[in-house]
């Protein structure tokens, strides 16, 4: 496969404005056999070269396949690749990063790629060479960005750390909240495909995704299906049928999904479990391309303490300050009318509202049901007085590639989120921007089951009473409207948007809001 990628880039640097070009990645459309290929270039391209760049895709295809391409220019400056080096570093290599500040990492930028140099002082140099550091961030920025990186390290004179800062707190730090993991007693054990003493322990649903090491969940099943497949045994040449099972199973703080392949002499018990048994499964937490799932190993029965109410988990207190999404006033002066009506309800303005919308990478907001969907755009205004007061908005950068679909729902690209910031740098201001406030959108619980999962992955236990508009326009414009989408409750309104990106779904959704509130008069 790898001699394949070579010739096939070997063809496609031929052309003069794909000379340093990369593969960032292929999809495939099953229904209709279009391949897409995804290629990053730092040269300006014409329309012939993307013409002969797309035959050359179709020459690796498989018959009954054709081709696509699509071509995005990528040139990064010096601050961006420095931006990007000491990010990594820190995501990946934590204990090196520790003795790095961004002003340690110098970047010189060449005609195709640059060269990267990392100050640190001397005895430190361990820490870079024993582990290849410095390659992994080469082949790290030549995966995203077109040419050769190569690193090294400068020995440099630094300043004795001065121990005494340690015990104190500066006061534009924050003070971050351990994340707890909470557990509870497994009860009425009995052996499946287990040791024989029992589990004792069951981590919580909700805060599995943060473990590294085995452990064991309890609950309820909620779903068990068993799945026939065949596998080709190497040493003797025979095809031979396997079994695996399906199963979804709850303990009141989350779902999860799980497959669990089965032992020849464990098979028919497990056949015997049934949708609403009780299970202990023991397994661990496994990472496949950016996506973490759980990994099943042991299965046998079990159920949590009659009575069983989980415990409320502690997050992160709310940031004092914004650190990357800085909210800005809002006015619009279309909406002139909309909130001269001095008799607005109390309710409207006895309290702060926080209209938000997101965009994402696909439908899926359930752990349970597979692999999670990423949020790409997060947007937001916040409702003060009746009045909307401040907004805000940001793209969130995606480790995946955005599906045509998604490109063509929303308009964004792969592009728009190169630089954007990480979920977690995006959800923590948004913590703070909804602090005190309650939450309404249209159909409100799906994109809020987004912000709840990747909040409490980082810290940010979001618990707030919402509001939807969906179900108020339902209530309050029934028998007016063939159907009550955004877009039909806006043009109601008289209202023009551009649909399907978040900070104009958001801004619709709260001019709906206060309009379908004063037309009710109060909110339940």
């Amino acid at each position: 496969m790898a001699n394949k990628v070579e010739e096939y880039l070997a063809k496609i640097r031929q052309l003069n404005g794909l000379k340093n070009a990369i593969l960032c990645g292929l999809t495939v459309e099953k229904k209709t056999g279009e391949v897409e290929f995804f290629l990053v270039t730092d040269k300006t391209y014409s329309a012939l070269e993307e013409a002969q760049a797309k035959k050359i895709c179709a020459e690796f295809l498989p018959d009954g396949f054709s081709a696509t391409v699509k071509i995005v220019k990528r040139v990064p400056d010096a601050e961006t690749v420095k931006e990007k080096i000491f990010s990594y570093m820190q995501k990946t290599f934590p204990a090196a990063a520790a003795f790095l500040e961004e002003g340690s990492i110098e970047v010189e930028m060449l005609s195709s790629g640059a060269h990267f140099y990392v100050d640190i002082a001397s005895g430190e140099q361990s820490l870079f060479s024993s582990g290849k550091i410095l390659d992994e961030v080469s082949r790290y920025l030549m995966s995203g960005f077109c040419g050769s990186f190569y690193g090294n390290v400068r020995i440099v004179e630094k300043a004795p750390l001065d121990t005494s800062i340690l015990n104190e707190v500066p006061e534009d730090k924050e003070e971050i909240a351990a994340v707890e993991i909470r557990r509870f007693p497994v009860c009425e054990y009995q052996k499946i495909d287990g040791a024989d003493f029992p589990i004792e322990q069951a981590v919580y649903m909700a805060d599995c995704h943060q473990l590294e090491e085995p452990y064991s969940v309890c609950g309820k099943v909620t779903y068990i299906e068993e799945i026939k497949y065949v596998r080709h045994n190497e040493r003797t040449g025979e095809d031979v049928e396997k079994t695996r099972f399906s199963l979804s199973l709850t303990d009141g703080t989350a779902n999860l999904r799980t497959t669990y392949f089965p032992k020849k002499a464990t098979v028919e018990k497990v056949r015997e479990i049934k949708i609403g048994d009780n299970i202990v499964i023991t397994g661990e937490n496994e990472e496949y391309r950016g996506s973490r799932s759980f990994k099943a190993a042991k299965i046998n029965y079990g159920q949590p303490p009659a009575g069983f109410e989980p415990v409320a988990r502690k997050g992160k207190p709310v940031p004092k300050f914004y650190h990357t999404v800085f909210p800005q006033p809002y006015t619009d002066y279309k909406q002139t009318g909309f909130f001269d009506d001095l008799s607005k309800p109390a309710d409207l303005k006895n309290n702060v509202f926080v209209c938000f919308d997101i965009e994402t990478t696909g439908l899926n907001n359930n752990p349970a049901m597979g692999r999670m969907d990423k949020i790409i755009e997060l947007g937001a205004v916040k409702i003060v007085n009746g009045e909307m007061v401040e907004k805000f908005s940001s793209f969130i950068a995606c480790p995946d590639r955005l599906s045509r679909e998604i490109i063509n729902l929303t308009g964004i690209t792969d592009a728009d989120l190169v630089g954007a910031p990480e979920v977690d740098k995006v959800l923590a201001d948004f913590y703070k921007f909804t602090d005190g406030a309650l939450l309404v959108g249209h159909n409100v619980g799906f994109d809020y089951r987004f912000v709840q999962y990747y909040g409490e992955q980082h810290g940010y236990m979001f618990d707030k009473k919402q509001y939807d508009t969906l179900s108020l326009a339902q209530e309050v414009l029934r028998g007016k409207l063939a159907n009550y989408k955004l877009n039909t409750v806006a043009d109601y309104y008289g209202l023009t948007f551009n649909h399907h990106r978040a900070f104009d779904d958001a801004c619709v959704t709260a001019k709906v809001f206060i309009e379908l509130v004063k037309a009710k008069g109060y909110l339940n």
